[in-house]
């Protein structure tokens, strides 16, 4: 029997692609850019010590900055895109490495003007950030101004500037490592199909009706972490150890609080996520509990926890399909939305399917002067890839309203509003897909089941990851070992307080910590959890209120980074700053439960 392998990138049909000519036509035009850059990057010395001098001055620099970051941000989207395509394409990892040699050397450059705006005379600077021709610029100036307790000298600036790229040792070398290098060889599957196990298709393995199947692929997946086990934990330390040197040389107090302060978060909204979910892992509990025995098994092991309860509902999504199921979903949102979301999903903005060597996962990207562009590992018979799809599309449409509504220096929103944007599209689809199947009761519930394995991995999952990170970076900044054992020690014990004692936890499973990669961006995962948090509070005010929240949503979006992520947020009519979101949230799970739970006997009677 033939073995169904992972498509080489060039089998791919050219309208399954993105287009990234948008940003360049081809390299050539991408090598022109570069050499534009690397000539201007001795401008930079016409502004040296001069920023005092007068407002033109001032701001004629602040606007040489803006155009050299703006540049060469389109040289580094297109770049990773072209470098994410095939991880083992070395003449675009060559493009990568150089465009981010290029932004070190830029920031190396540049990095006289933070210390010298914070130097400059108070009454002075006031001057220049309150006169009427700086209004746009005001709020990233105000952020700069804020980080002089964190500001070094010129000297030292410039050295840290120099270390940038040097700094990607850890996260470069485990994401070769992961999407390059690592095979995790072929299964056969419960009809006899011999399939190459990859990170694409694990998470379909894990819905697989067959136990025996989920077990193996689990098995064999992790088998290839346990191979590589000391050097990923000696990665992930040494990122670890990353953050820890630049939160000292900057004088925060933690790693935690240099990441937060960029957004100014409190780290007591990160502790009250923690101490919020852990007090109500109730509704979990009895989910999963509910799971085993309607599975029918004696013990229940991870690789039991995301095979629908439902059985005998197949699910099968072609990609145009899936498109045309978003829009209808976003429908709450206005024509304008789902007509730009429409156009740019079906035409240029999405790289669909997998191949070898492409990046696993998925995500939106893109930069201020090109489309938003999506990276899918698409596949038609899983439902996942429905939700994935949706979720980077409230990304992408973020970022074209941002861009749209905001200059240059303010259209980047933070990623803690961004996972807001992605969430509220899920919720918008669960909803959508409930109604749509409100008279086939066995859909509904593989529906609500879905939805609730969604905010499971979203919310308790994802703040677990948090507290993981809390935990491991607490033990670096304490000068203790980060060594293979202490890191799958600690995450034994978050799987035990997260999960009590509904699951077996195998030793395979405490390997889970060496395979994340949004471990190598410190605190990055508990926007996820705060995110959904706010998305479910936002989206019932859509679907609740009509016109007058859609409205209010959407010109949060148009936001961008005008203003601090609370302050959005606040505006939207959320408050990240209390328990109350998250308790929602949490309390919206506990209802799928017993909504699922109590369908479920239904079902059973009929068959």
């Amino acid at each position: 029997m033939a073995i169904e392998k992972i498509p080489e990138r060039k089998d791919i049909d050219p309208s399954f692609k993105w287009d990234l000519t948008p940003l360049f036509a081809g390299d050539a035009e991408w090598e022109a850019l570069f050499s534009s850059i690397e000539q201007r990057l001795g401008r930079y010395n016409d502004y040296r010590g001069r920023l005092h001098e007068s407002l033109s001055v001032f701001r004629e620099a602040i606007d040489f900055d803006l155009s050299m970051s703006r540049d060469i941000e389109r040289l580094y989207t297109y770049a990773h895109l072209k470098s994410d395509e095939d991880k083992a394409d070395q003449r675009c990892l060559a493009l990568h490495q150089r465009s981010m040699n290029l932004y070190t050397r830029m920031s190396e450059s540049a990095s006289f003007m933070t210390p010298e705006i914070q130097s400059i005379p108070e009454e002075v600077i006031n001057g220049f950030i309150h006169h009427d021709t700086m209004k746009e610029y005001r709020f990233s100036l105000e952020k700069i101004l804020r980080y002089k307790p964190h500001t070094l000298s010129k000297e030292i600036e410039e050295i840290l500037a120099m270390s940038g790229e040097v700094a990607q040792a850890a996260s470069q070398a485990f994401s070769q490592l992961d999407n390059a290098d690592l095979k995790f060889g072929t299964l056969t599957d419960e009809k006899g199909k011999t399939v190459e196990l990859s990170h694409g298709n694990f998470s379909t393995f894990l819905i697989n009706p067959s136990r025996d199947v989920r077990r193996k692929a689990f098995e064999q997946y992790y088998k290839s972490y346990d191979d590589h086990k000391n050097t990923v934990a000696t990665t992930l330390a040494y990122s670890n150890k990353k953050d820890c040197f630049y939160s000292r040389v900057r004088r925060f107090g933690s790693c935690r609080a240099s990441s937060l302060f960029s957004d100014n978060i409190p780290e007591q909204v990160y502790d009250r996520l923690i101490s919020t979910v852990k007090e109500n892992l109730d509704p979990l509990f009895r989910y999963m509990r509910f799971r085993k025995e309607a599975l029918g098994i004696q013990e229940l092991h991870f690789y039991d926890t995301y095979v629908p309860i439902v059985a005998g509902v197949d699910f099968s999504m072609p990609y145009e399909e899936a498109v045309e199921t978003c829009c209808a979903a976003l429908a709450p949102l206005g024509d304008e939305y789902c007509g730009l979301l429409r156009q740019g999903l079906a035409g240029g903005w999405v790289d669909r399917y997998e191949n070898r060597g492409k990046r696993s996962g998925a995500y939106s990207s893109g930069c201020y002067d090109s489309p938003p562009y999506i990276l899918m590992n698409y596949r038609d018979d899983n439902i996942n890839s429905l939700y994935t799809l949706i979720h980077e599309a409230g990304h992408s449409m973020h970022s074209l309203y941002s861009r749209k509504h905001q200059p240059y220096i303010s259209h980047d929103y933070t990623i803690f509003v961004a996972e807001v944007a992605s969430t509220f599209n899920e919720t918008l689809l669960s909803e959508h897909l409930i109604a749509r199947f409100d008279s086939d009761p066995r859909m509904q519930a593989w529906i609500i089941n879905r939805e609730i394995d969604n905010i499971r991995a979203t919310l308790y999952r994802q703040t677990m990851f948090a507290e993981f990170e809390k935990v491991t970076h607490t033990v670096v900044e304490s000068n203790g070992p980060l060594t293979l054992d202490v890191i799958r020690g600690e995450y034994r014990k978050l799987l035990e307080a997260y999960f009590g004692d509904t699951i077996v936890i195998d030793d395979e499973l405490t390997l889970e910590a060496l395979r994340i990669p949004h471990f190598y961006s410190a605190f990055y995962v508990y926007k996820y959890a705060t995110g959904i948090s706010a998305a479910i509070a936002l989206a019932e005010k859509v679907m609740r209120e009509g016109a007058k929240a859609r409205d209010a949503y959407l010109d949060f979006l148009k936001l961008g980074g005008s203003m601090f992520p609370i302050d959005e947020l606040l505006a939207a009519g959320v408050d990240m700053r209390t328990s109350e979101p998250v308790e929602r949230a949490l309390a919206h799970f506990g209802g799928l439960v017993d909504r699922l739970i109590t369908l479920y006997p239904s079902l059973k009677q009929n068959g």
